[in-house]
């Protein structure tokens, strides 16, 4: 469900056009919905009610502060990959303690300033960084927090790009390696235990993986009890996917009823990590027709919106819909979307059947909330779009757009290269 709906043949989201908001705001523009943002963390949330758990919305997916407010204001955590999202999930008033902190390539500075923190815990994803963590604490005077991002070897069943819980990918320990890493971190002074994560993808759209993978690694967390590791947070990480074209994702109340009957007995508390299941739909990215032009081979529609602004459609070949933000009765025809940027790969949709649009129509990109503007560029020194969050019948800038000058901020010309 979302509160994007056409009202007249007008997009809306929610009380407010979406013509007005490109009128107010200007485009490229990102549009998020609060009421679908709300609903969509309380639906995931009350699936999982009566068993203790804390979701930690993945900051990756949407990371800007209004947003992680919205969900903050929810009783949501934040799931973080960098020190950058750990700083991002501070500004915006998370518990530190609702903080999970993993990644492949935490630094010392990162560590250290996670420590200092207060943070739930690190999910360990390598010997050395263990090492490390255990050094940066004892420095500190204090105890790492820690979990294992278990690698159970399961196939998620989606793009290669975003699987996580394969041997070949990089991210996790082998499952089978598990049991000894556990016991090195006991022997460490300045490690304490608390947990256990596995982490399989992302857009992931039915549920036999992740009950495979919460198998196995109950399996593991058996073995360790026998040693005398006591786990207390389950972190299954995220993954669950959304409609984009024709998938049929399970419902988050689907997702939990497997998970739960498979650790309803476990005395533990479940950590989730959900990212583009609750911001995916709940934001769309809004472009204006400049131009139109036709080859030999193919029609060509040239909006204001380019693969640095949207970059999944030019990276995975995803699909995003693509809709008239007012729709007409103009004879359809089939063409590419394209953008600005001096690519071949520059494109939001290809080969869309669409009525044809007048320069200066806009169009909706739906779909947008998660991974778009966190994975915007400057690439050809274009400006990032602007960001507007929706309630009810009024609209709040959360983003400015940039400018020119904030394109060059903080680059300097050496001296010697001056004209004298």
């Amino acid at each position: 469900m979302n509160h994007f709906q056409l009202k007249n043949n007008e997009l809306f989201c929610e009380e407010i056009s979406i013509k007005n908001l490109a009128e107010k705001w200007g485009t490229p523009l990102y549009i998020y919905s609060h009421s679908t943002l709300c609903h969509h963390f309380r639906t995931f949330d009350s699936a999982f009610q009566g068993y203790p758990h804390l979701i930690c919305f993945s900051v990756k997916a949407n990371s800007n502060l209004a947003i992680l407010r919205t969900f903050i204001k929810e009783g949501g955590g934040g799931d973080v990959v960098s020190g950058g999202e750990v700083f991002r999930c501070l500004k915006a008033g998370i518990d530190p303690k609702k903080i999970v902190y993993s990644g492949v390539g935490k630094t010392k500075p990162e560590i250290d300033f996670a420590l200092k923190t207060g943070i739930l815990m690190f999910n360990i994803e390598s010997t050395q960084e263990l090492n490390l963590i255990n050094q940066q604490a004892k420095s500190l005077n204090t105890k790492a927090p820690v979990s294992f991002r278990i690698n159970p070897d399961i196939d998620p069943k989606t793009h290669p790009y975003i699987s996580t819980g394969l041997k070949k990918n990089k991210f996790g320990i082998d499952i089978s390696q598990a049991l000894n890493k556990y016991k090195l971190a006991q022997s460490l002074k300045n490690i304490e235990i608390v947990g256990i994560s596995c982490h399989i993808g992302s857009q992931i759209t039915e549920t036999a993986p992740f009950v495979e993978s919460l198998r196995k690694v109950k399996g593991l967390i058996k073995r360790l009890k026998e040693e005398a590791v006591i786990i207390r947070f389950l972190d299954i990480g995220g993954g669950l996917g959304i409609t984009y074209d024709k998938e049929t994702p399970p419902h988050p109340s689907e997702y939990a009823q497997a998970i739960l009957r498979e650790i309803r007995d476990e005395d533990i508390t479940l950590v989730l990590e959900p990212g583009r299941v609750i911001v995916g739909n709940a934001g769309i990215l809004v472009a204006k027709v400049l131009y139109t032009k036709s080859s030999s081979e193919k029609n060509f529609i040239i909006v204001d919106a380019g693969m640095n602004d949207l970059i999944r459609p030019s990276l995975y070949d995803a699909y995003q819909e693509v809709i008239p933000v007012k729709i007409s009765s103009a004879k359809k025809y089939r063409a590419d979307i394209v953008g600005p940027i001096c690519e071949s790969g520059d494109f939001l949709a290809r080969d869309r059947l669409l009525p044809e649009p007048q320069n200066g129509d806009l169009l909706s990109v739906m779909s947008a909330g998660a991974y778009g503007f966190v994975m915007s560029s400057n690439y050809n020194s274009r400006p990032r779009p602007a960001e507007v969050l929706v309630a009810g019948k009024r609209s709040y800038l959360i983003r400015q757009r940039e400018s020119y000058k904030k394109l060059i901020r903080g680059e300097k010309i050496p001296g010697f290269l001056m004209p004298e």
